[in-house]
Order: structure tokens, then sequence, then C-alpha cells
């Protein structure tokens, strides 16, 4: 599916789907509110009302069930009809599923996605995540047709009227934000190293009309980043620190939101095995977030200032690589014992997050990372991991992630009871816990606080996303234990999926 053009429209049009295939998705109970006026067009002559009515009497969703309609040019898919508290009211995760599964083939496709108004967010950010755009198949450059899905979202419930263009727009940018992100993450170190990071961030910045601030190599040691510089000053590509700033008129407060970007992740000398190595590609997956959600949010008309802050490095091995029980100075001004450096993600985010506060003066600063193998063990799969000094955002965080598909459920902040795993005889801290069997993720996180402080007055929010919103496996799989977790669970800070566009998108829309 890769190179595919998605498209939102108030109206697809009509079309008979032996040359436009076609999906009609939603639940069981939006499908039968749908007239069959309204889909006539785009069903006949293949497909009569009494095949339709039909088809939708036997769908049975448990908890999903498709029916062809006609030849594999039409299929009408339900999604669940009931989720829990915890899940995204518009079953974003199935949605995904079934498109990718049950979408006709084709050069020029349409999906009618039928959802209530609330839902259509969440429904969007979910059929991209079907259409990666990476792809090095040696067929795909052959193929000369360029092809395109087009979705029409019919409304049922309370708010039904037809989708305005402001909101089609709001979903092209965030989907396109999201396919961003995707495409980062999925491609590999020898194309998306840190150099190439940055021409990712200057092609945005200049799409915006925002030259990016850039600090590299030997001025990170020299500016006293010594997290990121740390980190990053084997590898063949330096590491940097690049910032896009989005200073409105009239903005009443400043954001800041930090992604770690490990282009790749060996685990320095602390290595890696060859079964959890694979998939280290995906380490940068919360700066790519961080990209394609300022990219939405810009595009949107954000009212407040809001930086966006990379971390960028690869954790190579060579001999200037760092060694545990060496000792950085970062950027805070404390210093960190080096125990596992393979916990790299959380040093350079210390830099990140400092930055964002001494320098850029935020008063809110969201970081997020696949920061911990561990998380998938605490909140799983599905559901990303939010650490917050704020309950008030953390519920923020958890209704927004349900109003968008991109899941996320809290983790223990207690720093009294977790900060002391970092002690230091000879350092302000360590980098890794001493006991991996005290909430690990936490207290990952709480390392990135400590580094603007526990009371510092602001709003801190760290996300994980280690483990959640798999686009698909594109990546070499891991091999599992016989628990069924990776072998580098909880010991190490671990890449991911690329998750989380949607979620921040959500949050400063909402």
């Amino acid at each position: 599916m890769a190179s595919v053009g998605l498209q939102f429209q108030a109206s697809a049009g009509d079309a008979d789907p032996q040359s436009r295939p076609l999906l009609l998705l939603g639940q069981l109970h939006h499908l039968h509110r749908v007239p069959w006026s309204h889909v006539r067009g785009k069903l006949l002559p293949r497909v009569t009302e009494e095949l339709w009515q039909a088809a939708l009497s036997t769908l049975n969703p448990s908890p999903t069930d498709s029916c062809p309609l006609y030849l594999n040019y039409a299929t009408v898919a339900a999604l669940p009809s009931r989720v829990s508290r915890h899940n995204s009211p518009s079953a974003a995760h199935f949605v995904t599923r079934l498109v990718r599964t049950c979408l006709p083939p084709g050069t020029h496709r349409c999906i009618l996605m039928v959802c209530e108004r609330s839902d259509a967010f969440a429904s969007a950010c979910a059929l991209a995540r079907a259409f990666p755009l990476f792809t090095q198949r040696s067929g795909a450059s052959r193929r000369p047709e360029k092809k395109t899905v087009t979705v029409e979202f019919f409304l049922v419930g309370q708010d039904n009227g037809p989708v305005e263009v402001s909101t089609l727009q709001c979903l092209t940018s965030a989907t396109e934000g999201v396919r961003l992100a995707a495409r980062i993450v999925d491609t590999p170190c020898n194309e998306m190293n840190t150099d190439t990071f940055l021409e990712e961030i200057k092609k945005v910045g200049k799409e915006l009309g925002i030259v990016p601030t850039v600090i590299r190599d030997e001025e990170l040691k020299t500016r006293g980043f010594g997290g990121i510089y740390g980190v990053g000053k084997a590898a063949l590509h330096p590491p940097a620190l690049a910032v896009l700033s989005h200073t409105p008129v009239g903005a009443t407060q400043t954001i800041a939101w930090v992604g770690k970007g490990i282009v790749y992740d060996t685990g320095g000398l602390s290595m890696k095995g060859k079964t959890t190595m694979p998939g280290m590609k995906r380490d940068c997956g919360g700066a790519a977030a961080v990209l394609g959600a300022f990219r939405a949010a810009v595009k949107q008309g954000f009212r407040d200032t809001l930086h966006a802050v990379f971390c960028l490095a690869e954790n190579s091995v060579g001999p200037s690589a760092t060694r545990p029980d060496d000792i950085h100075l970062l950027y805070s001004g404390k210093t960190v014992e080096i125990n596992n450096t393979d916990a790299e993600g959380r040093l350079v985010l210390a830099d990140g997050v400092s930055y964002a506060c001494k320098d850029l003066g935020a008063d809110i600063i969201l970081d997020i990372a696949t920061l911990t193998g561990a998380q998938g063990i605490a909140t799983g799969k599905y559901h990303a991991a939010v650490l917050t000094n704020s309950a008030e955002w953390e519920a923020a965080c958890m209704k927004a992630g349900r109003q968008c598909g991109d899941l996320v459920h809290p983790l223990v902040y207690c720093p009294e009871l977790h900060f002391s795993e970092f002690t230091s005889a000879v350092a302000d801290m360590k980098n890794s816990v001493a006991d991996r069997d005290n909430g690990p993720s936490s207290c990952a996180g709480l390392f990135i606080a400590s580094h603007i402080g526990f009371d510092w007055p602001g709003v801190w929010v760290h996300l994980d996303i280690a483990a959640p919103v798999h686009a698909a496996v594109r990546w070499t799989p891991r091999r599992r234990t016989r628990r069924g977790t990776p072998r580098s669970a909880g010991s190490c800070d671990a890449a991911a999926p690329p998750g989380g566009a949607g979620l921040f998108t959500s949050l400063c829309t909402d």
C-alpha cells in the first residue's frame, strides 16, 4: 500500500465499483442507518438494494465482520458494536485492521466511513495508518500509475450534517502528520540518519515559513549538552538538537514538545543482542511524532507559542563511544554516572526538556519517546504510558487518546518513592535504575523530569510510546521469550511504532 494518495472529500461521487472498488465501513447499527439512496450510486449496477440489505443482515461482528458485495470490487465491513471504557469509541485499531484486510485492490478506490462526528478524527487517523509511505520493494518503482484512495464520511447521530471544508482540512493535516511520522520510523538508518532527519525538519520548516535552530556536533559539547553529545558522539553522522518555533501574535502561553530522535540504537557499549537490535530504526518515533504533529498544528492555526524540540543522535559503537562508568554533565547542570549506555533516550531528553525550560521559557513541556521496553508490560501494546506532575493533564491525555485513537493510560507518579533508584556515590544520579522490578517506566520518566526539577511550577507530561500503535511488521521481528515479551523488556530504552502524532494534534485541537 505504499505511495497511495489519501484524499478526504465531502462527497466521493458515484462510480461503478468495477471501475472504482469500494469499502463501506462502520459499526453495524450505524451501517443500518445509511439510506440506500446515499450508496446506490456507488454500488449500482453491480449491487442491488436487496443484496445490500441481505449483506447487512448477515454481518455478525465478533469483534468485526465483513461481507463481499460484488466479487472483490465491493465489501461492507462492521466494526465492534461496543468497546470498553479504556478504548476509543471509534474502535480505531479495528478500522486500520479492516482497511488493510478488506479494502479491495485497485488503482483508484473509495472508502465510505460511517460514524458519528465525534469519531471522525480518530477514524481518519486510523485510515492513514493503513497506508504507509515507505517502501524499497523493487517493483514499486516500476509502477507508473499513482494510486489514490478517496474517503467520504457519512455522519450519523445527533450532529449528522455534512462534513465542513474546515473539518476536511483538519483531517488532511492530521493524517499527513501521521503518515509523515510513520514514513520516518519505517525508513532504515542507512537512509534516515541524523543528517536526513534534519533535512526532514528543514523541509517542514520551509513549508511553514520557519527557519529551524540547529545546535550540532562539537557545539553541543561546548554549550553543555552532555546528554545528546555523549549518546551520539561515536556515530558517523553527528548528533544534533533542532528546534522549530511557532510564535503567533497574541499567544498567552508557551508550549514545548520534545521528541526523542535516536535514529538507531545499538545499545552502545551495553550492546543489544542479535534478537533485540532489529527494529531499532524506530527509536526515533518520538521525534517523528513531534514533527508530524507540529506540522499539523501550525497548519491548523495553533494560537499559542509552540516549540518542537528534536533530540537527534545515533547510539553507536566506536573508539569515542560513552563507556559505563563515564560521568556526563548535562544541560541542566547535573552530573550523570552512566551505568547502562542502552538507557540513552532519557539522556537526550533530559537535555531537551532542560533547554525547553531554560532557553525557550516553556510553561508546558511534553516529551514523547520510545523509552522503555517495560512500558509494554505496564500498559500494553495499544496504550501509551503517560507520566505527569498534573492530574488535570493526565486526564486530558487520556481523553485526547480516546478521541484520536492513540490510546493513553497513566503510570504511577511518585518521585519521593521512585527517584532514589538513580542514587550514585560519585555523581548527582545514575542513568539506569538499581531495581528493575520497581516501576522502571515511571522511574525512566522521572529521570527526565529531574532535569527541570520536581518543584518546577509548570506542567510536565511524559509519553512513553514504546509498544503501542504498530502500523505493521515493517522491521525485522524480534525473537520472543516464552513469556511473549522482547528479551530487552524492562531493561533499556526500546524502539517502537509510529504513534503519537494523532494524540499531540488532538491535544492541541481539543
